[in-house]
């Protein structure tokens, strides 16, 4: 019997072939399976090769097609039944060479994901170390911020006790003077009148010293807040 690609025999034998070479396609892709499995790197010879086989066992299923349409044709009953038998085993075989491929991808597929999963919890364990440093450097420059803000507090501290210390020393030479003033005047026996002059130019002074306290501690809490 005869069809559109050849006799019942010549497509019978076309697809026995394919059927050896899909199979010997796959056991080597098993085989690179297993080297990736033992660590070995992937290629794109895989990929090209898996395609292969599937073109292969679609075309031997597409020739099983035509081979049951010519094989019922036969008259013969017993020579029916014997390409009946033929037919269905190289369908059976190429069934089962089909299950395998898909086996076959399945795993390749979920290899390849866990890879790319691999390669991207290792490009965030990256970048986590990255942002650690980052913010251990932050806090290192915030540290010596706060470090060389105390010594320039305690400097503007520093200042404020000396200018304290100058107006307390100038007041006690102002009591000191007043007192000999007074003395001199009490001495000489100078009128109420020029007395009462002194009272005032003290008071004036006593004026004279506060503003001068009220102004060192306006200056020393600007100098602090200026440096901060």
């Amino acid at each position: 019997m005869e069809g559109g690609g050849g006799t019942l025999s010549e497509i019978h034998q076309s697809a026995k072939k394919l059927l050896l070479r899909s199979r010997d396609g796959l056991e080597r892709l098993e085989r690179l399976e297993y080297s990736a499995a033992a660590g070995a790197a992937f290629s794109g010879a895989d990929s090209e090769l898996s395609f292969a086989v599937k073109k292969d066992i679609t075309q031997i299923q597409t020739l099983c097609v035509e081979m049951d349409r010519l094989w019922r044709s036969i008259a013969a009953k017993p020579q029916r039944d014997l390409w009946k038998r033929k037919v269905e085993q190289i369908a059976e075989e190429a069934e089962s060479l089909r299950a395998s491929l898909d086996k076959y991808n399945l795993r390749n597929q979920k290899r390849m994901r866990e890879a790319n999963e691999r390669t991207e919890l290792l490009g965030r364990a990256n970048g986590d170390s990255a942002h650690v440093l980052r913010i251990y450097d932050e806090e290192a420059q915030a540290l010596q911020s706060v470090r060389s803000s105390s010594r320039e507090l305690e400097n503007a501290n520093a200042l404020g006790e000396a200018i304290l210390s100058s107006i307390h020393g100038q007041r006690e030479r102002l009591k000191s003077a007043h007192r000999k003033a007074l003395d001199i005047l009490n001495t000489v026996e100078i009128s109420n009148s020029v007395l009462r002059l002194i009272e005032r130019r003290n008071r004036v002074d006593q004026w004279i010293k506060y503003a001068g306290m009220l102004l060192a501690v306006v200056f020393l809490f600007a100098f602090i807040m200026w440096r901060h």
